[in-house]
């Protein structure tokens, strides 16, 4: 069987050069409430080209999604309103139906989703998915579709494909899982691709591989991208233009190097200087730049510029709503911004005043001489059964995790790196029993929990708390948030009767960054970053001792991550709280961490 991706036959047909491949225009969408219209997108227009690359960035909720799911069709119908246009080669999206609108989606506009888990069908095997879509738009025989499944896969990185597609998606890593989307995504060979976050979940190795892997599609084969992600690295990488979207408003536009070395727009300003770096600019212990209070309530958005309230430059104009005007320099260079469009200028680096805060020096490094570990872990080893009996009697097996040791200090961070698929959250939930190991010994605080009942180990779980990658399978789908926070509080008994536990979610969603009404709502009415945000206050909700953090920053843009780097860094010096803190963005270890332990196909290969 060949291993190869086959190369995508040319059109038959040249596009009109004279119209773009996607034309949106004016486009709003609105979700009808109880409460009114919540208005997630509003007045966006953009052009897409044959062949051409258009990054998308923002804050969580700011509209990015909505937009790309108006584009394929894909909104619920029954409280969901629509206007404006969608245009592809020349065709009217918003009117297609039945034949016409499946014949567009997956076969000549594709769409990978940031939470892959919501995509793919938990009962059904990976083959059987990945084929699907090729056979159902009549381009592969049965035997076709087969080889190209397991040609995409091992180009999207997996090194034994022909075993991963036997699989079913509960069985794969987070990284795993998205690779097996985008593999989807390619299996047709769209004209156009929409990417929502495809590289979050993926690792620096593999990230620069699909990366790699959308450059060549564009280059070679004339596949339009509309990129979607808060990652501005990756957007700087492959995209030749820029849209930059708050609170449901295109606020600037221009070629994507032009933007990112010289920003006309607050927000965008405030996206750049949030991330952390790793040539040390940002050293540990000096709070990010991040932007102060929420984004507006769309549902009521204020009448003047919706930056204004958060905006450190803002002036007595900012009472006006300002457009979407050219700003000097040409290029196309669009900002909705009264300041630059008056010839102003944004100050280059960290300044700004009141959006720039550090807390001094850093702290000491925990864990020192004489200070006992709160979480020891001796030759740990999971090994997993794959595949089925043999007629001998012998199971096939993998070996996860092997002979791996790790000491955690009482108030130190210890930042946990490697691929996917090195082993990172199995280890994280062998430490948290959430799995038995094969071997080895785990303490937490004295106690050895290596073998425990559930039981003995009830009363710990208060002191030790996991963030998971996948907040969308991590939170019930049937309750409100306010009741998965108030969950925790009532069974630990740290509340005393219904208005202090009332309060004390309030508190939680305050410190992640949520208004108080998001008590009212369920998981699903939260986009990917928000969830996480929910996650990350159900689990500081019971003020743990020790934190397992499995990838908690991977889905959330850069203003929101550093909000959250912030506040887990306050709560470690404020509790004495211990993080073991799971990341594949190197940038964001080297800030948060006192010490980094690398993996490698289950081995610890360096600690230091």
């Amino acid at each position: 069987m060949s291993t190869s991706v086959p190369v995508p036959a040319p059109a038959t047909t040249a596009p009109d050069p004279s119209r773009a491949l996607l034309e949106v225009r004016d486009l709003r969408v609105g979700f009808a409430t109880d409460a009114g219209l919540v208005r997630a997108v509003d007045g966006v227009s953009f052009d897409v080209a044959a062949g051409a690359t258009l990054g998308i960035v923002g804050e969580s909720g700011c509209g990015k999604t909505v937009t790309a799911l108006s584009i394929m069709r894909l909104l619920n119908q029954p409280n969901q309103v629509v206007r404006g246009k969608v245009r592809f080669r020349g065709r009217d999206v918003l009117g297609m139906a039945g034949a016409e609108l499946r014949a567009l989606r997956g076969g000549q506009v594709a769409m990978v989703f940031q939470d892959p888990m919501t995509s793919l069908n938990p009962v059904t095997r990976i083959l059987a998915q990945l084929t699907e879509a090729m056979r159902a738009h009549g381009k592969r025989t049965e035997l076709e579709a087969r080889g190209r499944a397991t040609a995409l896969l091992r180009r999207m990185g997996i090194a034994a494909p022909e075993r991963l597609v036997a699989s079913y998606p509960h069985q794969l890593s987070g990284g795993m899982r998205q690779r097996v989307m985008l593999a989807m995504g390619f299996s047709n060979d769209p004209s156009l691709l929409i990417a929502d976050e495809p590289t979050t979940a993926l690792d620096v190795t593999v990230q620069a591989q699909i990366l790699a892997l959308l450059r060549e599609l564009n280059a070679s084969f004339g596949t339009a991208i509309v990129l979607i992600s808060h990652n501005l690295g990756v957007i700087a990488s492959l995209c030749a233009r820029l849209l930059v979207m708050y609170a449901g408003e295109v606020v600037e536009e221009g070629p994507t190097a032009e933007v990112l070395a010289d920003p006309r727009h607050p927000y965008t300003w405030a996206l750049l200087n949030a991330a952390p770096t790793l040539d040390g600019a940002k050293a540990r212990g000096q709070r990010l730049v991040t932007i102060e209070g929420t984004p507006p309530d769309l549902l009521r958005p204020p009448a003047g510029c919706r930056f204004q309230e958060r905006c450190p430059f803002k002036i007595a104009r900012c009472a006006e709503h300002p457009r979407l005007d050219p700003v000097g320099g040409g290029g196309g260079r669009m900002a909705r911004c009264w300041v630059t469009q008056d010839g102003g200028a944004l100050p280059r680096g960290n300044g700004g005043g009141a959006v720039v805060s550090t807390i001094g020096k850093a702290a000491a490094a925990p864990g020192g001489a004489g200070e006992g570990a709160l979480l020891r872990v001796r030759q740990l080893r999971k090994v997993f059964p794959v595949g089925r009996r043999t007629m001998f009697g012998a199971r096939p097996t993998m070996t996860a995790l092997d002979d791996v040791d790790l000491d955690v200090h009482r108030g130190e961070t210890v930042g946990l790196v490697g691929e996917s698929g090195s082993g990172k959250s199995t280890l994280a939930r062998l430490i948290v029993r959430l799995q038995q190991p094969t071997a080895g010994t785990i303490h937490f605080a004295e106690h050895d929990i290596t073998h425990a009942r559930n039981r003995d180990i009830r009363p710990l779980r208060r002191r030790m708390q996991m963030i998971f990658q996948d907040p969308h399978s991590s939170l019930n789908p049937r309750m409100r948030v306010g009741d998965t926070l108030a969950e925790p509080l009532r069974l630990h008994r740290l509340t005393e009767g219904p208005a202090a536990t009332a309060a004390r979610v309030a508190e939680l969603l305050a410190l992640v960054g949520l208004p108080a009404s998001a008590a009212s709502k369920h998981p699903h009415e939260f986009s990917g970053g928000q969830r996480q945000r929910i996650a990350i206050a159900r689990a500081l909700a019971v003020e743990p001792e020790l934190i397992v953090a499995d990838e908690p920053v991977s889905s959330l843009d850069v203003n929101v991550q550093g909000q959250i780097i912030n506040l887990l860094g306050d709560l470690q010096r404020r509790l004495g709280l211990t993080y073991l803190f799971i990341a594949h963005d190197l940038a964001v270890v080297r800030h948060i961490s006192d010490r980094v332990v690398i993996l490698y196909r289950g081995q610890v290969m360096e600690t230091g």
